[in-house]
């Protein structure tokens, strides 16, 4: 990965796998994956969202890899997987079960952890054999189902349809990002992270989403822009906690309580004031512990699935 794709000092500097290897998706597509830690730990698996890549999870691998098994993977397009012709959320439950079928034995359970495209990732394949043969426990942080772009609020306007027509341009522009400068700083961190981001936060950010192509940008954007996934949440059966950010502005708060609502076995929500989309890197010791909480409640440390079915993680940072 170039250094263009990410910081390479700090906290926020992607640590080096101990393997990495290629899954192959349904209709062929490549995926680069990651794997860190060590070989015989619980297994956590990372699905970051649009934009992003491996990188964007640099805190929780750093500090999970102690005594986990990381799998992190690209979507496709991005970081190290080739962009391809197919861009939908069929596509996105295809990659995660070819990761899952690369990187676990039959039968093994992990906790499924997804960030933004990565929970609607998660949503996609709820349904699916693999998924559900693997899946121990799930972590959505900042995510939807739906109504994305009419929910959005990176246009300082009040919603309805102009407001709607705005996002939609500005979310799908083809314009290319350019270099990572303070304007372009002040941009994303206004877009996508609480005021109270520090500038490492931000630069960590800025790095990784501007090295996503904007052909790659611009043919995700249409699948967020027409995306329905709540049959998805019905589906999403394993134990699921929600983490949000109540300043975020891609997908606000309300997403995270229609998925609270709807999930059929939410085990915790929590919403962290003043903070914005990029939870993750905002608040990364929150969201390591709540990755740790699931794996301590339900699994039993070898990658199988806990008993604790009715723990609850609790509310509140």
């Amino acid at each position: 990965m170039s250094r263009l794709m990410h910081v390479a000092h700090g906290a926020y500097a992607p640590p080096a796998p101990a393997r990495e290897l290629t899954a192959v998706s349904a209709d062929g597509a490549r995926l680069h994956v990651e794997v860190h830690g060590p070989k015989n730990a619980p297994p956590v698996v990372l699905a970051h969202g649009w934009t992003c890549s491996t990188a964007f999870w640099a805190a929780q691998i750093r500090d999970l890899a102690a005594d986990h098994r990381v799998i992190a993977y690209d979507q496709r397009g991005h970081g190290r997987s080739p962009a391809s012709a197919t861009c939908t959320t069929e596509a996105l439950a295809d990659d995660l079960e070819a990761v899952l079928a690369a990187t676990l034995a039959p039968g093994e359970k992990a906790v499924l952890v997804g960030h933004s495209m990565g929970g609607m990732t998660l949503m996609a394949a709820s349904a699916r054999a693999r998924f559900r043969e693997h899946a121990a426990a799930a972590l959505l942080c900042s995510t939807g189902s739906s109504r994305l772009v009419a929910e959005a609020r990176v246009v300082p306007l009040r919603a309805g349809r102009l407001r709607t027509r705005l996002t939609k341009s500005v979310l799908g522009s083809r314009a290319p990002l350019g270099p990572v400068t303070p304007l372009a700083r002040r941009i994303l961190k206004y877009a996508t992270m609480g005021p109270g981001s520090s500038p490492g936060m931000v630069e960590a950010c800025a790095r990784i989403v501007h090295a996503c192509p904007r052909n790659v940008r611009h043919a995700w954007s249409v699948v967020l822009d027409l995306l329905d996934l709540d049959h998805g949440v019905r589906e999403l059966k394993v134990p699921t906690a929600v983490v949000v950010g109540t300043a975020d502005r891609l997908t606000p708060v309300v997403h995270a309580r229609a998925l609270v609502a709807a999930l059929p076995n939410c085990v915790g929500v929590t919403e962290l004031t003043g903070l914005g989309h990029m939870t993750p890197v905002e608040a990364p010791e929150l969201v390591t512990s709540r990755i740790r909480e699931l794996v301590v409640t339900y699994m039993d440390g070898t990658g199988s699935a806990g008993s604790a079915e009715s723990a609850q993680i609790k509310e509140g940072a």
